[in-house]
């Protein structure tokens, strides 16, 4: 028991010392973290201390030659010095403190004063770099200076050479960007003033204005030219060939009163005047642009006149063809009217006819008014050719519309004519066809004809006397006489085939009695049924007599039928 009691105690003690080992290890490696980077901050410290404040600002001494950079100088001078004599030996101290803080308490009582002193150490190298940047501003402006000043100088005399190569198409506004370029080459000058005596802070300033001026020049040259040849040559004599095409349009009598011309006209002269005031101050803001604008308006002013010249050729060949064919329908109109009591008279016009005659007349009337409205406008040079021009095709598309329905009118009367002359035509036809079925009635010696025959006779020659009474009335009404002549040749015609038909009946039947005699004496009941034949057909009733003689005949020689039809086609 003791010896395991022994052993346990042995294990922990071991335990704890592997314990105590690790972390002595850790707390080694953690410190030696530490202090290398308490090494490279100090590297940090050094680096700041060899900032060469001190030799850019000895490079100052030699060219101190007034009292602005001489304040600058002790400015920088005194932050120099608060860097060298306070930061700094404030930064050394605090690495003192944080190594000493390290082989003290370790690492982890150490952290705050080694993060302070890193915070510490990059707000003075960012003080120290700041004071460096603002002293080579001037230490190092002259050569940076006249660099940017050497380009500058070829490029104003690259534009120079520009101007004077093409000096004549400046016109009026040569002399001021002359001015302008002399300007320029001062501001050169002031340069090498500020230079030698050593403003740098005026230098800047310079250099700005110069590349700006530059800048502005480049726009000039190459916008001058263009601008002086379109307000002072191509626009004056744009304006000059449209006032001249206007005036003479406006004695041809063109309406074109529409298009502001001479109101136009002056407002392009003030805006041209304006233009060129500015561009002698060289204020060339959109005038180019403004300018194009006013060219591509009278240009298209051009385009104008030539579309009213167009569409008054288009309004005078419309004009011309409406104007035939409203007098036209204007004198048939005219001639319906003064006819119209004579069709009524001969004809029963319906009310929907009689309405649509008058909507038409109606309508002509108001389309003339709407025409002379249009020649007074037209003659008043009130609207545009475009405007009269789509006008009259308006009232072409009236014209066409109110022919339609006049010819609607007009077919109305002129069917009612022809219907009345074809009644009459065909009112001949039916006499002749009743009296060609009263000649052929005739023709054959019928021993009695039939009542119902008569019947349809008389029946015929009363709707031919219907027909006579319509046409004799007046005004004729076309639809009842259209009705009358139809009846009255539906029952002619009728009459006719009747006729035919009887005449047909009557002489087979006759035939087939003469030639069922021959078999009077052998057969009693053929005898008999010839007898009852001959009674129906003395009578008129022609087909019942040819039934029974035909069906006498089938039983005695079977076949009868045909046999007789074709002797009496022969026949």
């Amino acid at each position: 028991m003791d010896a395991i009691m022994l052993f346990m105690f042995s294990m922990f003690l071991l335990a704890i010392i592997l314990v105590v080992i690790v972390l002595n290890i850790i707390q080694s490696i953690s410190n030696k973290k530490v202090k290398k980077n308490l090494e490279k901050l100090e590297i940090d410290k050094n680096d700041i201390e060899g900032t060469p404040i001190r030799s850019e600002l000895a490079k100052i001494d030699s060219f101190l030659k007034n009292e602005k950079l001489e304040n600058k100088y002790n400015s920088w001078r005194a932050r120099l010095d608060l860097i060298q004599n306070e930061e700094l030996p404030k930064l050394a101290d605090m690495l003192i403190e944080a190594d000493h803080a390290v082989n003290q308490n370790g690492y982890n009582r150490a952290t705050h004063k080694i993060v302070k002193l890193e915070m510490e150490i990059y707000r003075v190298r960012e003080t120290a770099e700041k004071l460096l940047d603002e002293i080579k501003e001037i230490t190092t402006c002259e050569e940076k200076n006249r660099s940017i000043i050497t380009g500058l100088k070829a490029n104003y005399r690259d534009l120079y050479k520009k101007f004077k190569d093409t000096e004549k198409d400046f016109g009026s506004i040569k002399k001021p960007v002359s001015i302008q370029f002399e300007n320029i080459a001062y501001k050169f000058d002031d340069f090498e003033n500020a230079m030698e005596n050593n403003e740098y802070s005026e230098v800047t300033t310079i250099i700005k204005s110069i590349d700006d001026t530059l800048k502005h020049m480049e726009v000039v040259v190459d916008e001058v030219p263009n601008i002086d040849l379109l307000a002072n040559d191509l626009i004056p004599k744009k304006i000059n060939e449209v006032e001249k095409v206007y005036h003479k349009m406006l004695e041809e009598g063109y309406p074109l009163d529409y298009l502001n011309v001479d109101y136009n006209i002056e407002e392009a002269k003030k805006k041209i005047a304006d233009i060129l005031t500015r561009a002698n101050i060289l204020n060339l803001e959109d005038s180019l642009f403004e300018l194009k604008l006013l060219l591509e308006y009278f240009d298209g002013v051009f385009d104008d006149f030539e579309r009213e010249k167009i569409n008054r050729k288009n309004y005078e060949e419309a004009n011309k063809t409406f104007k035939e064919k409203l007098d036209k329908i204007n004198n048939l109109m005219k001639e319906i009217y003064s006819q119209i009591d004579d069709i009524k008279n001969v004809y029963n016009f319906s009310d929907d006819d009689m309405s649509l005659l008058e909507e038409v007349h109606s309508d002509v009337e108001k389309l003339n008014e709407d025409y002379k409205l249009l020649k007074n406008h037209t003659s008043n040079n009130t609207f545009a050719y475009s405007k009269l021009t789509s006008e009259i095709e308006d009232l072409k598309v009236r014209l066409v519309e109110i022919e339609d329905r006049l010819d609607n009118s007009l077919d109305a009367i002129g069917t009612m004519r022809e219907d009345e002359l074809r009644a009459r035509q065909q009112l001949e036809e039916v006499k002749q066809i009743l009296k060609e079925s009263k000649n052929k009635i005739r023709e054959y010696n019928f021993p009695v004809i039939p009542r119902s025959y008569f019947v349809e006779l008389n029946e015929a020659q009363d709707a031919i006397k219907e027909v006579v009474k319509e046409l004799k009335k007046t005004p004729i009404t076309i639809s009842v006489l259209n009705t009358r002549v139809d009846t009255a040749r539906d029952l002619s015609l009728k009459l006719f085939s009747k006729t035919k038909d009887l005449m047909k009946t009557a002489k087979f039947c006759e035939m087939a009695i003469v030639y069922g005699n021959r078999y009077r004496t052998n057969t009693e009941e053929l005898d008999k049924n010839l007898t009852v034949s001959e009674s129906l057909f003395y009578k008129g009733d022609y087909y019942k007599s040819l039934e029974v003689t035909i069906n006498a005949l089938n039983r005695v020689e079977p076949g009868i039928y045909d046999k007789l039809s074709s002797f009496y086609k022969e026949d």
